[in-house]
């Protein structure tokens, strides 16, 4: 099991300073030391600790199988990775300029504004892509994509550009132009496929393991939302272009950016063409240890599960995806194997529907638990049955507040302002740090800056109510419940909080 996060773009040299640093911290019989070797090779002698050994466990610790593995993973950075750092400053190149602005970088500087600053700098250089085959790629030019690629064929697979991509990546990125004509975009992708660009191409962002594929782009979406990182206006149809090419549809990152909204259309796509089956394609070759198709469906059955979205539960359970299993093994933060069922997670959540859809389709219904019935029965609001596990486990309040410290924040995120009110009846502590976005214990926020972000007056009002400290500040950005207000333009809570707020 992994215990440490890969770094940004991370080089081989730092691994064996680590190792080498391993290796003599455990013949000096550092406890840390120590502990890392029981943690990852139980029976390692420190007192004189071959090298080999001490990679063996550096691996390990990032969750690579060995040493080999490790170093195949940072061949594979080398060759296909994206270093963000090359295209995070202007230019004064308009061909690279343009590249740059109109291409989705999953950065915070991606939106709606920069897009139009892309337009803006083309009809001033109207001539622009004529010269660049990557700015005439952005631009959906075919006239000047079928000219370069006729005077020079290997430019299809030359990386250029500020990004250092290749053309075909730049096509299916950019967002420059939500108008942009259909068969402008997919005679310009036909153009490059046919003259070799490979229908799988893609990119490790940073050096981090999940890549960033030709698919990725046309699908768009994450964590910022889809006005900041729209799908490609064809979206369809030229994801399907490339999946007709041989793309494979198992795409780890178009699952995850995609996952956040309720619609299913890009599943719709990807089923039809084969995703949840075969090997993983060609960068499950390059990366092993990348989830398997099978484990990829079943990470989106965990947030469908847990985010209320029923339509997402009944297709992935159609498309044969295992509802029945409990999650066990390693996962993202977010889907942990803790060796909870599908219904108990709905279950847990207070999500009725879900739970009874999966039973009917034959999960098997899981056995007592008085933490899960407690904290179920708190997420219904449904207080005589809190009052019932109370009556029958005296003990249940303090274990689930034990087990769960931070509930409240998920439960300000994903119910009622009756259950944060009952939770707070019953002793858990609404300044607690939990996270809004996933049922996970990690300190990041309150459930203020969570309802106070969303605009939520009328849970705000209540968490100051309940003893909700304002001037708390959370733990990833160092900002206040007003500071998050703010920074969402929620005017309605900026003006509840402001007065309660200490001035900085």
């Amino acid at each position: 099991m992994p215990t440490l996060g890969m770094p940004d773009r991370p080089h081989i040299d730092n691994f064996r300073r680590q190792a080498r640093a391993l290796q003599r911290a455990a013949r000096a019989g550092e406890p840390d030391a120590l502990t890392r070797l029981d943690r990852q090779h139980p029976g390692a002698v420190p007192d004189d600790l071959q090298l080999s050994v001490a990679q063996l466990v550096v691996a390990r610790e990032y969750g690579f199988a060995s040493w080999p593995r490790l170093t195949q993973y940072l061949e594979t950075v080398t060759e296909h990775g994206w270093d963000t750092r090359l295209g995070a400053a202007p230019t004064t190149d308009p061909a690279e300029e343009f590249c740059r602005l109109a291409c989705l970088t999953y950065s915070r500087e991606d939106g709606p504004e920069r897009w139009a600053q892309a337009r803006r700098l083309l009809a001033e250089h109207p001539d622009l892509t004529t010269t660049n085959i990557w700015a005439a790629a952005a631009a959906a030019r075919p006239d000047d994509v079928g000219r370069l690629l006729a005077e020079q064929p290997r430019l299809v697979t030359e990386r250029g550009g500020p990004f250092g991509w290749r053309p075909l990546y730049y096509l299916v990125y950019s967002r420059f132009d939500p108008d942009v004509p259909n068969e402008r975009v997919l005679t310009v992708a036909r153009q490059l496929l046919d003259a070799g660009a490979d229908p799988n191409d893609g990119y490790l962002f940073d050096g981090l393991p999940s890549p960033f594929t030709l698919l990725t782009g046309v699908f768009g979406h994450g964590e910022l939302g889809q006005s900041s990182q729209s799908c490609h206006p064809h979206w369809q149809e030229l994801g399907r272009l490339l999946l007709d090419a041989g793309a494979d549809p198992n795409d780890a990152q178009t699952l995850y950016n995609r996952m956040f909204a309720q619609d299913n259309s890009h599943l719709d796509l990807l089923f039809e063409y084969g995703l949840g089956t075969g090997d993983g394609g060609p960068w499950k070759t390059r990366i092993s240890e990348l989830s398997t198709p099978e484990k990829m469906l079943r990470i989106q059955l965990r947030w469908a599960v847990e985010h209320h979205q029923p339509a997402r539960v009944r297709l992935l359970v159609e498309h044969g995806v295992d509802f029945c299993s409990p999650f066990e093994g390693d996962g993202p933060a977010w889907s942990p194997g803790d060796g909870r069922t599908p219904v108990e997670l709905a279950q847990l959540n207070g999500d009725a529907e879900i739970a009874d859809y999966l039973v009917a389709q034959g999960a098997p219904l899981p056995g007592p638990d008085p933490v899960h019935d407690l904290i179920a029965a708190a997420f219904r609001a449904d207080r005589s049955t809190v009052d019932q596990v109370c009556a029958e486990h005296p003990d249940v309040v303090t274990e689930a507040r034990r087990a769960r410290p931070g509930l409240v924040v998920w439960a300000a995120a994903k119910t009622t302002v009756e259950t944060v009110t009952l939770l707070a009846e019953l002793g858990f502590d609404v300044n607690a740090f939990g996270r809004g976005d996933a049922p996970v214990e990690a300190t990041w926020e309150t459930a203020l800056h969570h309802s106070a972000g969303e605009g939520n007056v009328e849970l705000t009002r209540r968490l100051l109510d309940l003893g909700a400290d304002p001037n708390l500040r959370d733990r990833r950005f160092n900002a206040t419940p007003l500071d998050w207000a703010r920074h969402f333009h929620r005017l309605e809570t900026v003006a509840l909080l402001e007065p309660v707020t200490a001035p900085e």
